[in-house]
């Protein structure tokens, strides 16, 4: 089991930036694939970025490229999120989540199905 809780969502205008983050518990934090999604209302939940276990490899959505930095820190159980440049496109309900199964270094999950654990997800509002 891992429990998860993010933290840091809020209202910012066009061009702002936000930083979440995501509290991990229950399990060897080190050891696990962590990913970000979202959703937005009326829309499928979709992937926004991963990290490897190790923090040493990222994949991004290409929406997000360029403006969103996943990062860690396994000394703190901690997943983040740095999220610049925020257009009203990225409103949303930002997830985190982790697989049930150990990935290596080079495998960065992307689909939803491939994620057993979910936080709560904390809501970002972006105004025009």
């Amino acid at each position: 089991q891992v429990q998860l809780v993010e933290s840091g969502g809020g209202l910012v205008q066009a061009g702002g930036s936000l930083r979440l983050s995501c509290a991990a518990s229950g399990r060897t934090f080190s050891s696990l694939t962590m990913g970000w999604f979202r959703q937005a209302p009326g829309k499928e939940r979709e992937f926004v970025a991963v990290i490897s276990w190790s923090g040493r490899r990222t994949y991004y959505e290409d929406s997000v490229k360029g403006r969103f930095t996943i990062s860690r820190d396994n000394a703190k159980n901690t997943l983040n999120l740095q999220m610049n440049n925020l257009k009203p496109e990225d409103t949303a309900v930002y997830y985190c989540a982790s697989p049930n199964t150990v990935y290596s270094t080079n495998q960065l999950p992307s689909s939803a199905d491939e994620y057993e654990y979910w936080g709560q997800g904390t809501q970002v509002t972006v105004s025009s």
